[in-house]
């Protein structure tokens, strides 16, 4: 595991987003886009990857934004892994979690330490199509409409209660990289626009109906 690494970023009314990561980064670039405005009423103030290759740290340091790595083969087991990923986003005191392209699942201890806190986003009109490979099974299915999900993250796979949700159209010409591309972009806004909604309003949870502002 490595040392957080960077510029502290001074403390403010914003609140404190950690983004975790495993390429990269292009929703992390979308989320420090919008921070640098004070009205957008977030920060990134750590970024935390599973891969020392990761994109996301060129774009971390680029930002002046701390960093670690928490990497799989640095421990011993799973457990031991997720007791590290915890440390490495404890030390930035995060009022916020956003899974931004992060291809691990957390452990529930860890989930359970951020629960409400924790938002992720899937390439897919959630329930439909969870996964690691959403964009590929709505092709298969033959969808006509597709799309992405804003959710905070539980204990199971893309099960968590829906934030907030964008359709996107699929095209009979679309391929696998042409869909996902136009979900990406579509991605990276909803992202934007729920993550500084949460910060500015709240977030209330009733059962699972999830709703900005309190």
């Amino acid at each position: 595991m490595q040392t957080p690494s960077g510029h502290p970023v001074e403390s403010s009314s914003a609140k404190r987003l950690v983004v975790l990561a495993s390429g990269g980064g292009s929703n992390l670039a979308a989320l420090l886009a919008a921070h640098g405005d004070a009205a957008y009423g977030a920060r990134v103030v750590g970024v935390v990857t599973d891969r020392p290759t990761a994109g996301a740290l060129d774009l971390a340091h680029d930002a002046g934004v701390a960093s670690a790595v928490v990497s799989m083969k640095d421990f011993d087991d799973r457990a031991a892994w997720n007791d590290g990923v915890l440390e490495a986003v404890s030390v930035f005191q995060p009022d916020y979690l956003v899974l931004a392209g992060f291809m691990r699942i957390l452990a529930p201890s860890v989930v359970r330490r951020f629960e409400g806190r924790m938002i992720n986003t899937h390439p897919a009109l959630l329930p439909s199509f969870p996964g690691a490979h959403g964009v590929r099974d709505a092709l298969a299915h033959g969808v006509k409409v597709t799309g992405c999900t804003v959710h905070l993250v539980d204990d199971g796979v893309d099960t968590g209660p829906i934030i907030a949700q964008t359709a996107v159209p699929v095209f009979d010409n679309d391929d696998e990289p042409t869909l996902t591309e136009r979900i990406k972009v579509a991605e990276r806004a909803l992202l934007v626009e729920t993550v500084g909604r949460i910060a500015r309003e709240g977030l209330s949870l009733t059962g699972r109906k999830a709703s900005i502002g309190r």
